[in-house]
């Protein structure tokens, strides 16, 4: 066993006085140590119940004959950090994540590993980690939260629609009070916030590359059945151990390839671009934009949820979850059938998943759309590509044409928005927000949900170097690379500038001559930046959005 290295032998004596310090004793000094990675936080509503998840997997390792170490890593809510400096924090702590978790098993060498993840960046971030450590490991999350209700129609609503409410509230379309009384509602219980945005995003996609159990990404997080998951990882992770499954023998190829098909079929948030891109990375395979859009124009998308649509993810799990929408695509040959999860392989779930519903998921035969949900957009203003969640572009902004104006950050672009700047027809361009820029790469969710909720969805178009939260809809196209810090064309546009948009052809364009941009290029200078600490040291070593916005090898 691994954890041999500090049990074992008479220059080990020192080591196991500690462990009986733990309160170890002799007989679980022959057990297997395995790791719980936690990441409970009382500050973050998606993490705030993993301490009862971890009981459960500490309990199923015990039954299973191991001995649980837990501990906890750090993680942000990207909901209470939006529209702020803390945003800044949210993508970069990914690597912070994984570094920190690779830092505490390679200092105690441990067996085997659970790991708790929920929220947006937690999730990918863990994933790095498993990579790295190649041990023998298992995933169990926290569980999406239940939907809201809305003060207004009285509907279930996500976080998605109370960030529109505040562009409804700006422009006097909704009173003070209104909006405060769906505070209290939008949000009813712990886990994951309720639509198929990034963290739900990434737990189905965790679930579909099979590093999780069956429902690890859709049972909701007040249910008995996580709880009773949760103790069935611990189980089975010492199944793993005794098998000798690592995670280089499931985040294979072809299982990224299931997950960027699951991706596009469910329509995912953009951020899982960066995420599987960063997560294929370290487990040494090459993914690029190129090779996702392929997959986004032969996959059709067959799930439409939250912000897309008034369906959430309770219901999709109530018709079979992520097993079933991967049967559905298997049918049409879109899925590695013979790959390997924590639980047997993808046809063992298949076999037991149910068909399509219809309705929630969608047969092939009558797709919401004929090809995915993400698409990646290529030309003068994006060489290296950007993408777009295009399931939930409103269909006549799928093309556009529009004048520029430009803002060269998220306040700026905020400030104008709601002071009335923009008018239908614009194209709003928000700069200098990229990995290197911002940096950090914040979410725009504020911009876009304050475009929407003035009712300017389906006629303002929103493009960044920056990224977008899973909640954001509308013509919003992020990930611009180059990005403007990098002397990307993104930092040349002027206002005025027309913007050609078309997303079934892929092409975002900016409609100046090359020996205009090339002019504009010779005098232009990146702003200034003044930047200390961990912020200072990722935007020295970050790459392109393009990439994943790993950090460089």
């Amino acid at each position: 066993m691994r954890s041999d290295l500090i049990k074992e032998g008479p220059s080990r004596a020192p080591h196991r006085s500690l462990l009986r310090a733990l309160g170890i004793d002799d007989l679980e000094m022959k057990r297997p140590f395995v790791a719980v990675v936690n990441s409970k936080s009382d500050y973050i509503p998606g993490h705030m119940h993993l301490d009862k998840i971890a009981e459960q997997v500490k309990a199923g390792i015990r039954n299973a004959g191991g001995v649980p170490f837990e501990f906890n890593t750090i993680g942000v809510c990207d909901g209470i950090a939006m529209n702020h400096k803390g945003m800044k924090y949210s993508l970069c702590s990914r690597e912070l994540i994984a570094d920190s978790i690779e830092v505490m098993l390679t200092a105690h060498p441990l067996d085997a590993i659970v790991f708790i993840p929920n929220c947006d960046k937690i999730v990918p971030g863990m994933l790095l980690a498993a990579c790295r450590l190649n041990l023998p490991c298992i995933f169990i999350s926290g569980g999406p939260m239940l939907p809201g209700k809305s003060a207004v129609t009285g509907g279930r609503i996500g976080l998605s629609e109370q960030f529109e409410y505040v562009g409804a509230n700006a422009v006097g379309k909704m009173s003070d009070q209104i909006l405060e009384s769906c505070a209290y509602t939008a949000c009813p219980t712990c886990g994951s916030c309720s639509g198929m945005y990034t963290a739900n995003s990434m737990n189905c996609l965790t679930e579909t590359i099979g590093m999780s159990l069956p429902g690890s990404g859709t049972i909701p997080a007040v249910m008995s059945a996580r709880l009773r998951l949760a103790k069935e990882a611990g189980e089975r992770v010492m199944d793993l151990l005794k098998e000798d499954i690592k995670p280089s023998d499931i985040i294979t190829e072809k299982a990224i390839e299931n997950a960027m098909r699951t991706d596009m079929a469910i329509g995912c948030s953009t951020n899982t671009i960066l995420h599987l891109t960063a997560i294929a990375h370290a487990a040494g395979h090459d993914i690029d934009l190129a090779r996702l859009d392929a997959y986004g124009r032969k996959t059709p998308q067959i799930c439409k949820l939250n912000p897309a649509s008034s369906v959430f993810i309770t219901d999709l799990n109530d018709v079979g979850g992520i097993p079933a929408v991967m049967k559905e695509l298997a049918k049409g040959g879109m899925i590695n059938t013979d790959c390997l999860t924590v639980s047997g392989t993808v046809q063992d779930r298949l076999d037991a998943a149910p068909d399509a519903d219809g309705e929630i998921i969608h047969t092939l035969e009558a797709p919401f759309s004929a090809d995915g949900g993400i698409a990646v957009l290529t030309g003068n203003l994006a060489e290296d590509g950007a993408v777009v969640k295009k399931g939930a572009v409103a269909p006549e902004m799928m093309q556009h044409k529009g004048p520029a104006k430009c803002y060269n950050s998220e306040e700026e672009a905020i400030a104008a928005i709601t002071g009335g700047k923009v008018v239908a027809g614009d194209v709003v361009v928000i700069r200098y927000e990229g990995p290197k820029g911002g940096p950090g790469m914040r979410e725009m969710l504020s911009p876009t949900s304050a475009i929407i909720g003035m009712g300017l969805g389906s006629s303002v178009a929103l493009l960044t170097d920056g990224r977008f939260s899973g909640a954001t809809r509308g013509a919003s196209i992020g990930h611009v690379s180059p990005e403007a810090a990098m002397g990307g064309t993104i930092a040349l546009i002027q206002d005025g500038d027309m913007i050609e948009i078309d997303i079934p052809a892929r092409v975002l364009r900016v409609d100046v001559s090359d020996a205009e941009l090339e002019r504009r290029k010779a005098t232009w200078q990146p702003p200034e930046q003044h930047l200390t600490g961990y912020l200072k040291r990722y935007a020295q070593h970050v790459t392109s959005g393009a990439k994943g916005a790993v950090f460089e090898d």
